[in-house]
């Protein structure tokens, strides 16, 4: 790098002089070269580039499918138009999300395609949304160790190389039995017992490191259990706080596959959606970390379930624990302090309990007079 830069102060000096002789000064043709973590030298450094404040981010979801992925894209899409967000994913899209904005496959484990895509579209942001969840996880260690770590480290060298502001969410499953629980503070003791905990504690460092060490724009908070109509449960241990919506609509019965008394916390997921906006947009000096709680509600599965009967008082709820899950849950968090994120850049959550269950029971009222005039 020192002796690229010599010779282009060179190369500036000799075509800003006056030729002597009257002749046209030479054109020296200059070839840009970029640089990749995979390559650089211990000493090289990156800095994020920087784009107007009038222009809008162009930006990249991957696992776009998922439960988040659809509905940050519909928000990303209004506040910054429909063509500056590109949804990606392995699956083949419905045809709702295929016709409402583009959509392109991407798979994180082959760097050569992601890289393509970022250049090719002139991508600014990356939101980072490809993970297999923790029961999932268990499930297929090889596959999560695969796509939550080697897709995280293809993520990480591109973002760093071309300059983009990257998120990777974290979650409730980074903690630990060892992690305190009653409030569990930004930092502090973790050692998750899971692969997908153990992933997203390595996204947390990585992110960071790369952060201090080459200036990548990392961002990252810690989502808790997040609730939403619109998408099935993915195979996360809080998925019953979503199943139980649809068997109640659906039977009037729901059996829980957690301990009735299992407090973790939770939240909707338009306050999901728009903590994950606010943390992109929130001006570098304004972070004092780069990753953060954040919290709207804690609940167990018998105090949602009280809740829901007060406006289906015919609900059954039974519980046959699943040992597996439950050891999970259970060393969780029972509520987040995300004392951070409020003092640092204005999180407020907009739903607790109450209006979650109503905003549930509202979208599930829609649909189904929707499927009768239809």
């Amino acid at each position: 790098m020192p002796v690229i830069r010599s010779l282009s102060r060179v190369a500036k000096q000799v075509l800003s002089s006056s030729p002597a002789c009257g002749c046209q000064p030479l054109a020296i043709a200059v070839r840009n070269i970029s640089f990749s973590p995979r390559q650089v030298t211990s000493d090289a450094s990156f800095h994020s580039v920087s784009f107007s404040e009038t222009d809008h981010p162009k930006v990249l979801i991957t696992g776009g499918l998922g439960q988040l992925g659809v509905g940050l894209a519909k928000l990303l899409r209004k506040r910054f138009g429909k063509n500056n967000v590109i949804l990606s994913d392995i699956r083949k899209p419905p045809s709702n999300v295929f016709h409402s904005g583009p959509f392109i496959y991407s798979d994180i484990l082959d760097y050569k395609n992601l890289r393509e895509i970022v250049v090719n579209n002139r991508i600014t942001w990356l939101v980072h949304y490809s993970a297999l969840l923790s029961a999932v996880g268990e499930a297929n260690v090889a596959l999560a160790r695969s796509v939550n770590i080697t897709g995280l480290h293809n993520i990480l060298d591109i973002a760093a190389e071309h300059g983009l502001r990257l998120f990777v969410p974290s979650t409730i499953g980074a903690f630990g039995p060892t992690s305190p629980r009653d409030p569990t503070p930004d930092l502090c003791l973790q050692r998750p017992r899971t692969i997908y905990g153990v992933s997203k504690v390595h996204a947390e460092l990585m992110g960071e490191y790369y952060h201090h060490r080459y200036g990548l724009d990392f961002r990252c908070l810690r989502y808790p259990g997040i609730i939403s109509a619109d998408t099935m449960p993915g195979g996360g241990t809080t998925d019953y706080a979503v199943q139980i919506f649809h068997d109640a609509i659906k039977s009037g019965k729901f059996e829980c596959n957690l301990r009735p008394d299992t407090r973790l916390p939770m939240m909707y997921i338009d306050d999901c959606l728009r903590a994950t906006l606010e943390v992109m947009e929130a001006p570098t000096d304004t972070l004092s970390m780069r990753t953060y709680n954040i919290n709207a509600m804690s609940f167990t599965p018998e105090e949602l379930t009280l809740e829901l009967q007060k406006h289906m008082p015919e609900l059954e709820v039974t519980y046959d624990v699943d040992p597996v899950r439950q050891a999970i849950a259970d060393s969780w968090p029972m509520n987040f302090d995300d004392s951070n994120a409020r003092n640092n850049w204005g999180w407020k959550h907009d739903y607790d309990l109450p209006e979650l269950v109503q905003t549930m029971l509202n979208f599930f009222a829609a649909e189904r007079h929707m499927a009768q005039i239809n």
